[in-house]
């Protein structure tokens, strides 16, 4: 009898709101500074990136709000869900991003996070300008569009 293996072999969790509430100007992959039962955690598949946010400290990018559950297996050892998490990206692209935050409107959100080759845990941020009502009901309209026309034979 084959054991059943927990871990997925694809990890791909995306941030379904982000692009709903910002339209994305640009797009940047970032490493995970993390504690040993979390990367546990994120090959479950177990994150939340619903109320996520990065903001810049010291020079540095954090993510805050991104719930990652308690690894299960874990006993005393385990992470506190909503820790900060510092994001690692090359000094020339978090001067780059630190920049366009003093605009006005602007913000960095997480858009997703996966697995890439080697095993690592990544994240996929963009820097996104807040989209007003009446640019939310455009992108409805054009969905409800595009899903009339898929559907006619």
């Amino acid at each position: 009898m084959k054991k059943e293996n927990r871990f997925s072999k694809i990890i791909n969790i995306k941030n379904r709101k982000a692009k709903f509430e910002f339209e994305f100007i640009d797009t940047y992959v970032a490493g995970l500074s993390l504690v040993g039962t979390e990367i546990k955690s994120i090959r479950e598949g177990k994150v939340s990136l619903k109320e996520a946010f990065c903001y810049f400290k010291r020079g540095e990018l954090w993510v805050k709000q991104m719930h990652i559950s308690p690894y299960s297996q874990a006993a005393h050892f385990n992470h506190d869900s909503v820790r900060e998490r510092k994001l690692l990206l090359n000094k020339r692209e978090l001067d780059k991003l630190e920049s366009k935050m003093s605009e006005k409107g602007l913000a960095i959100v997480p858009v997703r996070i996966f697995i890439n080759d080697r095993g690592l845990a990544k994240m996929e941020i963009a820097l996104g300008r807040g989209k007003k009502l009446h640019d939310k009901r455009e992108d409805i309209k054009k969905k409800d569009a595009k899903r009339d026309l898929d559907r006619m034979p």
